[in-house]
């Protein structure tokens, strides 16, 4: 491996190991308004934007939420910890699925855990998701270093110009056949959790995205 391949499986594997969630702890214990939810969710969650002006949340996708049954409407304009938590998760999700499988996926989360009295809350779900985090973490680099080699031993007959540009063309396309194959085991996962399984017509019927800002 070369010097240029070295620094950029190093680059990559810093950028993996910096990725970082919002612990429980962190959450505050008094209800916040949109703004001071906007606000916490942007100073804890910088290190997952893309570009410097990226918005994590905004007021119109909270508010988009709530009216697309994924967050409970707020109490008196105030949203509690669990209303957080239920953010958390939407942003994650948001990314890679659609609005109604997110809404298949939280509604019996929300249904039994939100403002739950019990032991098992909200909290107790999202405690148990992100234990898994740190070992996730490190069993990813872990693979990720391995599809970079074996990148990196593609096109060895390729012209020289082309050699660099071609071998991080097939480590993109590894990477992207991962996230297609456990996107499309997600949304079967998900088919399997909604009462009637969506069959042809309704099959392609989606909830209207949020608006994005």
């Amino acid at each position: 491996m070369n010097i240029d391949a070295k620094d950029m499986i190093n680059s990559i594997l810093n950028s993996i190991s910096k990725v970082d969630y919002i612990k429980p702890e962190d959450l505050p214990n008094i209800d916040l308004y949109m703004d001071q939810v906007t606000t916490f969710m942007e100073s804890q969650l910088v290190s997952t934007k893309r570009y410097p002006e990226d918005k994590i949340l905004t007021k119109t996708m909270i508010n988009n939420y709530a009216k697309n049954n994924l967050l409970p409407s707020p109490e008196k304009k105030r949203y509690s910890k669990e209303h957080l938590l239920m953010l958390i998760f939407i942003y994650y999700f948001k990314n890679i699925l659609s609005i109604n499988d997110i809404q298949t996926l939280l509604a019996p989360i929300t249904g039994k855990f939100f403002k739950s009295t019990g032991e098992k809350d909200l909290t107790y779900i999202y405690n148990e998701v992100f234990s898994m985090e740190k070992g996730r973490i490190e069993s990813l680099k872990k693979d990720l270093f391995k599809s970079y080699q074996a990148a990196q031993g593609t096109f060895e007959d390729a012209d020289e110009e082309d050699r660099e540009f071609l071998k991080n063309f097939s480590f993109i396309c590894q990477l992207s056949f991962d996230v297609y194959l456990k996107k499309m085991l997600i949304e079967h996962l998900i088919d399997d959790m909604r009462p009637e399984k969506p069959t042809g017509k309704n099959r392609k019927e989606k909830v209207p995205k949020a608006k994005k800002e």
